[in-house]
């Protein structure tokens, strides 16, 4: 039993069963993998797939079994490295972060600009994903860190980090009846017109949907996106009233869009920079989450890490809070 081997029966596992894709994520060919994973099987006594033809069906009961040891050596394979490369104080490698498309677009430019300037040799690789993947992707050592927001508790069985709060906005067009408001309107007002929003919109548990249903209220989604940018564009196409985070609004909207405070209406939003508990990060990672962050004590979120040193971390700043601090940052530069 080797390493690769168990890197390619997580890849398979996490390709769809898809051997083919597995092949191109690992950068080995086909017939290399499958024979990687006859030999892994033979030597284990069982086969960790069902078959179906030539084609992997299902992962069997032992499969999983196995798969998931092999997840954890793997994770501490990589914790081994990360230290290593920590104490050589090695500045490269690759940051992986599985987010939104929202934070990617709006939140994240900022602190990965700026990682880039300090560690100019690492490479850092975006995972866009649905919120409900994202914690998968974390769990599974897929990623590093995961960026990611909810409307109240922070998630669980994990490290989660507060760097921001943000709430929602309304956007209508500028001849919407709506946009003739002198106030943020009102639920009841919001549930006569059709909706575009986010995908998590649709799941029960949506905060925009509990907000609505707290008052007797069915909201009418007409279509959903994960990307914010796709939400405005079809507002403005004249499919409904957008409902979307306020960082994804940029000044330029405000020249054809009204733009509405929902602040009233739906629960604030906390976005988390997430850590497996059985991590090791390496070090110019918590130089990304000190920029990101920066209202996080470095050396506090050291020990929390690495001895498990209970923090109690500051209010995170509001999202238009931040944005007058990079406001005052960049006159600063100028200057």
């Amino acid at each position: 039993m080797t390493l690769t081997q168990l890197r390619y029966l997580i890849a398979i596992a996490d390709s769809g069963l898809n051997i083919t894709l597995a092949a191109e994520r690992v950068h080995a060919t086909q017939p290399g993998l499958s024979k990687q994973l006859k030999q892994l099987e033979e030597e284990l006594g069982f086969q960790l797939f069902n078959r179906k033809g030539k084609s992997l069906d299902a992962i069997t009961h032992a499969g999983g079994k196995v798969l998931e040891r092999a997840r954890t050596i793997l994770a501490e394979v990589g914790n081994i490295q990360s230290v290593a490369a920590n104490l050589r104080n090695e500045a490269r490698g690759t940051l992986r972060i599985a987010t939104t498309h929202t934070q990617a677009r709006f939140a994240l430019p900022g602190a990965i600009a700026a990682l880039n300037r300090q560690y100019p040799e690492v490479s850092v690789h975006l995972q866009p994903a649905a919120d409900a993947e994202l914690m998968d992707l974390l769990a599974g050592g897929g990623v590093d860190m995961a960026v990611v927001s909810t409307a109240g508790a922070p998630p669980a069985g994990v490290i989660a980090l507060p760097a921001y709060r943000w709430q929602r906005r309304v956007v209508v067009p500028k001849d919407h009846p709506l946009a003739a408001l002198d106030r943020a309107p009102t639920l009841e007002e919001l549930a006569a017109h059709p909706l575009v929003s986010y995908d998590s919109s649709l799941k029960p548990e949506s905060s925009l949907r509990r907000a609505f249903e707290s008052r007797g209220l069915t909201p009418q989604i007409a279509m959903t996106a994960a990307d914010a940018d796709l939400i405005k564009t079809y507002v403005r196409a004249g499919l409904g009233i957008g409902v979307l985070a306020e960082m994804a609004l940029l000044p330029s909207d405000s020249s054809d869009l009204r733009i509405l405070s929902a602040d009233a209406l739906f629960a604030p939003c906390t976005t988390w920079v997430v850590l497996r508990r059985d991590g090791v990060p390496r070090e110019f990672a918590l130089a990304f989450i000190a920029d990101f962050a920066p209202q996080l004590d470095r050396r506090a979120l050291t020990r929390h890490l690495s001895a498990g040193e209970a923090v109690e971390w500051p209010t995170a700043p509001t999202w238009r809070e931040r944005a007058v601090k990079a406001g005052g940052k960049q006159v600063a530069a100028k200057a």
